[in-house]
């Protein structure tokens, strides 16, 4: 088959320490061959088919007879990292680059591995030192668009999954992101196709996708308008609400919330998406199934069903929305609460989290230089459930305007914010552990208390088991629990020595964000602070008060 060439204006990528600047240069024209469909191999059958064992079987036995064969190397790295062994697949590329410095699919691979070990910005170092190499290769274009979505730079990261879908149509991950820009009838008929043939996605992914389809199709013959804010206020101050563990113990702060005049408690938690509601409080509010979802969070119990419902009226404080999506979980409470509001919900304003006053304040986000007029805030309800699990849907409020996705920016008065990485819903930053090199954590108002992997607490202090703590989420009660000796957080400009930390696998959290993530920063450490967040930005900024913030353990 011969190979068609395509030329492209290709951009280079300029990547920081720790964070990408905004890309930019003089655009190189490059011309640059399409990828043709090609017979697959025994091995690339059976990854396809998710049969990882076999598959790794199949390449080790190929690269006996080749040995550190980039192709075969880079295809071999990809099915360990879907088993979720990271550092296998580190050595197997570490060393086929001791013999092809300079091959870009082996230096793909290691960005790959890089971003998966939690420590993107050695990504992004890898990723700009392969465009050098060749900027015609599909999958580094693709890398580069997941750092790029990480640094809240949508606008730069749909372009380069567009290149890379030019560059090759027939890569099954890149047909994936693709089809999630597309319009809604055509990201129907090409998720139906994906997913009719294989694309080494596990089963849990094939599960969510096929619900993402069931909700697309229900959009199609069903359409219901954006959630849209219908009072004039686009500023308000909603008191936090009190939620108990018995009259005198309070368990964590909340937000009245009422769903068709019905009144709600729902926690307010930025490791949660959308408005998570127990059964209980849909059927109050009178809530109709719109298509079948499943969710899951902490716990080794697996995830629980539920669905997507629309609230015809939604109202928090003086603020009040109509149309809205809401996940249900198909049991009576979720872990023992009317439900979970994410922070995320209010990604369309500038939202501060001010523990030590024990209010929400909302507020307009800084007007872009080239935006001519502010459009009015909406309420992003929906979570995961309406977009699925492997990406950011292209209508996506927080990735910019219906004019499509913008990239971010950093308005003089944020000069100075911690910049965060995002992924969907999730805040993430670096923290210091004792001194430690950075690790990756999740900024989570939701947790009870900050924790830590015990793989991660062993490289810095001493772990035990501890019998006496349960730790609890949506997905049930985590199996094994320990305890690790005093550990000093550093995180932006906050530092917080913490005793006895609570300890558990974070394995299935980094599995789900295809990131290795370290712990939960939780509100021992974030009640004490005023935090203001950027989400459209990806930006956070946080003010200490020692005094009047909220510790858990000193209720």
């Amino acid at each position: 088959m011969r190979r068609s060439r395509l030329a492209l204006c290709l951009f280079p990528a300029f990547l920081g320490l720790f964070f990408l600047s905004t890309p930019s240069g003089i655009a190189q024209s490059h011309t640059c061959p399409v990828t043709p469909a090609k017979d697959q191999t025994d091995a690339e059958k059976a990854f396809l088919k998710a049969d990882y064992e076999t598959a790794v079987k199949l390449y080790q036995a190929q690269l006996q007879t080749k040995p550190n064969d980039p192709e075969l190397t880079a295809q071999l790295s990809q099915v360990l990292l879907r088993q979720q062994k990271v550092k296998e697949a580190d050595t197997l590329v570490q060393e086929a680059l001791v013999s092809s410095p300079k091959s870009v699919i082996l230096q793909t691979a290691l960005g790959e591995i890089q971003y998966r070990e939690g420590t993107p910005w050695l990504a992004g170092d890898t990723a700009t030192a392969a465009m050098k190499m060749d900027p015609c290769y599909a999958p580094l274009r693709l890398l580069l668009a997941k750092i790029l979505e990480l640094n809240s730079y949508y606008s730069a990261a749909a372009k380069e999954v567009k290149i890379a879908h030019m560059l090759d149509p027939h890569n099954a991950q890149i047909r994936l992101q693709w089809l999630h820009t597309l319009p809604l009838q055509q990201r129907i008929v090409e998720l139906e196709s994906y997913l009719a043939a294989g694309s080494g996605d596990d089963a849990e992914t094939v599960t969510d996708l096929r619900f993402y389809l069931e909700f697309l199709k229900r959009q199609l013959t069903e359409p219901h308008k954006s959630c849209r804010l219908v009072s004039d206020q686009e500023s308000v101050t909603v008191p936090f609400a009190q939620i108990m563990y018995d009259p005198n113990h309070i368990r964590a702060f909340g937000l009245e919330v009422k769903l068709n005049g019905h009144s709600a408690r729902l926690q307010i938690d930025t490791g949660a998406s959308g408005l998570i509601i127990s059964r209980s409080v849909a059927e109050r509010a009178g809530l109709k199934q719109f298509s079948r979802t499943e969710i899951g969070g902490i716990g080794s119990q697996g995830r629980k069903s539920g669905y997507t419902a629309y609230v015809d009226e939604i109202k928090i404080g003086s603020l009040e929305f109509r149309d809205c999506a809401v996940e249900v979980i198909d049991r009576g409470n979720v872990v023992d609460l009317d439900g979970l509001i994410g922070a995320d919900v209010f990604s369309d304003f500038l939202v501060t989290l001010d523990y030590p006053t024990r209010k929400l304040h909302l507020n307009p986000l800084p007007k872009r230089p080239d935006q001519p007029a502010p459009s009015k805030p909406s309420l992003e309800t929906a979570g995961n459930g309406s977009t699925g699990s492997t990406g950011t849907d292209s209508t996506d409020k927080t990735q910019g305007s219906s004019a499509g996705p913008r990239d971010r920016y950093i308005a003089p008065e944020m000069k100075d914010w911690a910049h965060l990485y995002r992924i969907g819903h999730n805040l993430l930053l670096p923290a210091s552990l004792n001194g430690s090199k950075p690790k990756m954590f999740i900024i989570d108002t939701g947790s009870s208390s900050t924790s830590i992997s015990p793989e991660v607490a062993r490289e810095v202090t001493k772990v035990h088991i501890d019998s006496d703590t349960t730790v609890q989420g949506i997905s049930g009660k985590v199996d094994k629990v320990f305890k690790a000796d005093r550990i000093t957080f550093k995180f932006a400009h906050i530092s917080q020595q913490v005793e006895d930390v609570v300890s558990f696998s974070t394995d299935s959290i980094s599995k789900s964000l295809d990131m290795n993530t370290s712990g939960l920063i939780g509100i021992t450490a974030l009640g004490y602070l005023k935090i203001d967040i950027d989400y459209r930005d990806g930006l956070m900024n946080f003010q200490y008060d020692p005094e009047h913030g909220f510790n858990i353990y000193n209720r």
